[in-house]
């Protein structure tokens, strides 16, 4: 009978442990819907622990959000100019892929001035992007109505390389914290790709990372454990996969199109989500601080 007590006392444990970590990793909206167009993408938290996404209001637009989720309009880009994706450096720089215009913008650290910082119009459409520590740019480049896609890499000098063509739909795309690998994903393919980096910046050794049965991908960050955190278009939730390729956990979200992920707030422990048919952001807490946080503060 004791023994009996002992193992229902300890299964109780387990499932008030199992509640309490999906409380934890539970989605609640963080700015009113509708602020963002559905092109909202592309969000990024700079060292100060600004958040900030594309199309705020009209397209063409990046929108501020301040940590209680109120909004503001931070830059309006040139005529013709569509931003998507956005990041840092570790100088507090910030780079925008305008996938209109086939450019990256940069917008320098204290400023709002737009430096058109490298451009190809041999591009489909610059989606995301990713800076490595050293400076370099990778950008996933679909063509969505050939669902195929290519990967480019700007160098510090401002070189554009083609580092890979004929992929599939390329869209999330991010750097392991250790800066050994990138991560690409191919959205219609439902593939997620790991490259090692070779010494002058471009990839070798191509591996399968993952693979999914159902549902899109687009966005993709990690913390700074190497957890990659996936949203999961039209299935509407987030796969946090370990740097093993385990599934670790899937958040539910309100929305069902969830574009982009990024890290922020208190330590850098909080995800924010642009959800693209709500046109707002939903946040939960992260298995670990972001990826960004912890290299800049």
């Amino acid at each position: 009978m004791k023994y009996l007590t002992n193992k229902l006392f300890l299964i109780l444990v387990i499932v008030t442990a199992l509640s309490c970590k999906t409380d934890t990793l539970k989605s609640t909206d963080f700015t009113k819907e509708n602020l963002f167009t559905s092109g909202i993408e592309g969000p990024a938290v700079n060292i100060q622990g600004d958040l900030f996404a594309v199309n705020y209001g009209e397209e063409g637009t990046i929108g501020k959000v301040d940590a209680n989720g109120n909004c503001e309009l931070y830059i309006t880009l040139p005529e013709g100019s569509i931003g998507n994706g956005i990041r840092f450096d570790l100088q507090g720089n910030m780079f925008i892929a305008d996938y209109n215009d086939h450019k990256v913008y940069r917008v320098k650290e204290g400023t709002k001035t737009l430096e058109v910082w490298a451009q190809n119009d041999q591009m489909n459409q610059p989606n995301d992007l990713v800076v490595k520590d050293n400076g370099f740019i990778y950008l996933s480049d679909p063509n969505w109505s050939q669902d195929t896609g290519n990967l480019w890499m700007v160098t510090p000098k401002r070189e554009v390389v083609l580092l890979e063509e004929n992929m599939g739909t390329t869209n999330g795309i991010e750097i392991s914290p250790d800066n050994k690998y990138l991560y690409v994903n191919e959205s219609v393919q439902r593939i997620v790709w790991k490259y090692e980096f070779a010494e002058d910046g471009t990839l070798k050794n191509k591996t399968e990372f993952i693979r999914f049965d159902d549902h899109g991908l687009d966005g993709m960050r990690c913390d700074n454990k190497g957890n990659l955190y996936i949203t999961r278009h039209g299935k509407g939730t987030v796969v946090i996969v370990s740097p093993n390729a385990e599934i670790l956990n899937e958040i539910t979200l309100s929305g069902k199109k969830p574009s982009n992920i990024t890290f922020g707030g208190e330590n850098g422990e909080n995800c924010f989500v642009t959800i693209a048919d709500r046109g707002c952001f939903e946040t939960f807490k992260s298995l670990a601080p972001g990826n960004y946080y912890s290299k800049t503060h």
